[in-house]
């Protein structure tokens, strides 16, 4: 349980958001609080501490306690709003990341506007040009094709010329270094799964990537290199590239004769996501194949995929982390005029039975 004095800075929190000090832009004295909150003077000195390193109040000697801005309000009082940019929304992992940025921006009165891309260069300049058109205060975005050249980087970039604070949750564009991000650590993610299955007694290990998102040549740096540290050669013919075109291929069948490959070649395959994996597996299944006796398949995201799988999958967690409440935190922190860093995500390995 948090202690007690973050309990109280919470609350006056919440109560600075709905406006119970919106008329006289003041808290009460410490006297006060003492009484209301049945606290101790030093606890109520250590909230309102807090309060004032999120800058949402200042504190003078002799000027009581003001309220600079209540958090989800713009520099003209009204109700900040914010744009999410993602490829997509009821799909994979999106509508828990979807949730939890929403959770924590409406929980700071933001009114937001939701989109998806589809991931298509067409659709992220058609959504660009909309918030260029009707102004947001922030905007978390998921970029479109990260991996591959972007020819929407103008947009963006008046978009920053303007004052709108970005935040890129999962991937980011190299020419964009001046815009903040939260990521998934692929490189190392792809090293943890490699340096896992050596421990399982696996050298020959194949990979599933996906190539146009900066995700899957990240995953796929960690793999190699994981596997060179160990002076494993690697094999071409046993590591396989999708994009947001070819994957229904992959799903209904097309890859047939590559994952034949590696059964014969392979003891053990890394999938770019729980929905690969989860293929994967029901098409090992459908052939016969034990696993992980025969190929152990283990993959990144620990999603619903994994859990719900024919044979459960070994995959990579953020564990208490969630992207898109890690992501619409550090936006709310620009809002609010702090300075900021990027913020790379650290997976957790769950082991189960794939593996």
């Amino acid at each position: 349980m948090p202690p007690k004095y973050r309990l109280i800075a919470d609350e006056i929190k919440n109560e600075i958001v709905s406006g119970k000090y919106a008329a006289s832009k003041e808290l009460p004295t410490e006297y006060m609080l003492v009484d209301e909150y049945a606290a101790s003077r030093q606890t109520i000195r250590r909230a309102l501490a807090q309060l004032v390193d999120e800058g949402m109040i200042s504190r003078r000697q002799g000027s009581g306690t003001q309220i600079l801005r209540r958090t989800g309000e713009n520099e003209d009082g009204n109700r900040l709003s914010v744009a999410i940019v993602t490829t997509y929304i009821s799909d994979y992992i999106f509508p828990s990341i979807l949730r939890e940025a929403e959770n924590v921006l409406s929980g700071h009165n933001c009114t937001l506007s939701i989109f998806a891309t589809q991931n298509e260069i067409s659709n992220e300049r058609r959504v660009l040009k909309q918030l260029l058109d009707s102004p947001v205060d922030g905007v978390l975005v998921e970029g479109t094709k990260t991996a591959l050249p972007n020819p929407n980087q103008d947009l963006y970039r008046q978009l920053i010329s303007k004052g709108i604070p970005l935040v890129f949750i999962h991937g980011n564009y190299a020419n964009l270094p001046e815009a903040l991000s939260v990521l998934d650590d692929n490189e190392n993610g792809g090293r943890m799964l490699v340096d896992h299955l050596r421990k399982k007694g696996h050298r020959n290990i194949a990979g599933v990537f996906k190539s146009d998102d900066i995700q899957g040549p990240l995953r796929y740096e960690g793999y190699t290199q994981a596997l060179c540290d160990a002076d494993i050669n690697i094999n071409d013919k046993c590591i396989a590239w999708y994009n947001t075109e070819t994957k229904g291929d992959l799903l209904s069948g097309g890859f047939a004769s590559y994952f034949d490959y590696i059964l014969e070649e392979c003891t053990a395959v890394i999938c770019f996501n729980d929905e690969i994996a989860g293929y994967v597996v029901g098409y090992f299944r459908e052939k016969g194949v034990a696993i992980p006796e025969d190929i152990a398949v283990v993959s990144f995201d620990n999603s619903w995929y994994s859990e719900y799988a024919p044979v459960r999958i070994t995959s990579l967690s953020h564990g208490e982390y969630n992207a898109g409440r890690s992501a619409a935190e550090l936006l709310i922190r620009l809002l609010n005029g702090e300075v900021c860093q990027s913020e790379k995500l650290p997976w957790i390995l769950m082991e189960k039975e794939s593996s």
